[in-house]
């Protein structure tokens, strides 16, 4: 399958130049299908045959296997959420802190991996250790000496600010020779790049896949490492939480469905399961190979000066600086191409997808 067949099956690709895919990646028909056919199928046929749960947790089953063989995990290490701010929370709240921990973040991460720490600062007393970048990038003797007597390190695997790439692995031996548990947020991974989260090493990978998967809202997943929940107790549960929600003294399902808790709706996640059949399709490798191709054609008409993304290629994350971000994005919209502002640095951010083509850069280049 090829990437411009696909794109011609994207209704919102045909009114504009969408450059946003690090916020939100549009649909193909056949995406949004397979959601509305799992909820017709719910909604119709399941009530009066094998019923509604069941064939809701079918659906759930599929997901957790189709997002297993996504980040070369197993099911059991898979549970499903609505976003991956819903994830980093599902975490936070896991554990039983006090003022002698320590959660350490970068300066790089987006306020889904901010403000869970803030809140355990207020209400727990927790520390929350700030680790400042430059450009993008971390230093790993600062890593050091930030991760020392940690509870958890809380990092991103592309940053949402510069597209970088950071060095997930050295991060998790650094944290985990200091005792800590490490938690990526990798939402900017999946779809553009390929994921192993075994060769990362971290205890929990937490993403969505409304973004460069091209799934439904709603649909976000965790990993959560083989063995790491044991010691865990999620802030709530529910009957997807435990072994039997009959039993007069419950007992947490194996592996990380412990970190499930209810009723929710299976449109979504048939939806991201039918996305990511798309992506394989496909292949992440050609995906990975036309996002490069596409974003060294955006970088060769911005100057040094503006451009604050790596020049070489880690991603399709591409920032480029501007005195008034907000009116840029403004002024862009009216000529139909979507790109987004930050708040910090001074920049917009395009993001360029395997769908893109090379007209839209152009566009895009010329409005800049």
């Amino acid at each position: 399958m090829d990437p411009i067949e696909i794109r011609e099956s994207m209704p919102a690709l045909e009114s504009g130049v969408y450059c946003n895919w690090g916020a939100g990646g549009p649909s193909p028909r056949r995406v949004v299908e397979a959601a509305e056919s799992a909820l017709e199928h719910h909604e119709y046929e399941a009530p009066t045959a094998d019923g509604m749960y069941p064939a809701a947790f079918d659906v759930y089953d599929e997901a957790r296997t189709a997002v297993a063989d996504l980040l070369n995990a197993a099911p059991s290490e898979i549970a499903l959420t609505q976003s991956t701010t819903d994830g980093i929370n599902r975490v936070a709240g896991a554990f039983d802190w006090d003022e002698d921990d320590v959660v350490v973040r970068t300066d790089l991460e987006h306020s889904a991996g901010i403000l869970p720490w803030q809140r355990l600062e207020r209400e727990h007393g927790v520390e929350v250790r700030v680790l400042e970048t430059a450009d993008g990038r971390l230093d790993l003797e600062a890593v050091k000496a930030a991760a020392e007597d940690a509870t958890l390190f809380c990092v991103s695997s592309l940053t949402w600010t510069h597209g970088t790439r950071l060095p997930i692995r050295a991060v998790v031996d650094i944290a985990h020779d200091a005792g800590a548990l490490v938690l990526v947020d990798a939402v900017q991974s999946p779809g553009q790049v390929p994921v192993d989260v075994h060769k990362w090493g971290a205890d929990f990978v937490v993403a969505a896949g409304h973004k460069w998967l091209l799934g439904p809202f709603g649909a976000g997943f965790l990993f959560v490492r083989d063995g790491v929940e044991r010691d865990l107790v999620p802030a709530a549960i529910g009957y997807r939480s435990v072994a039997d929600e009959n039993a007069s003294d419950y007992r947490y399902a194996a592996g990380a469905q412990r970190f499930e808790v209810g009723t929710a709706s299976p449109a979504p996640y048939a939806g991201l399961t039918d996305a990511i059949d798309v992506l394989e399709d496909i292949g992440i490798e050609t995906i990975q190979r036309r996002i490069e191709t596409l974003t060294d054609r955006l970088k060769d008409g911005v100057p040094d000066e503006r451009l604050l993304s790596p020049r070489e290629y880690e991603s399709g994350l591409v920032t480029i600086a501007d005195d008034d971000p907000e009116g840029a994005v403004e002024r862009l919209a009216d000529r139909g191409i979507v790109v987004r502002p930050l708040p910090a640095p001074d920049a917009v951010r395009a993001s360029i997808h395997a769908f893109n083509s090379e007209g839209d850069v152009d566009t895009l280049l010329e409005a800049l």
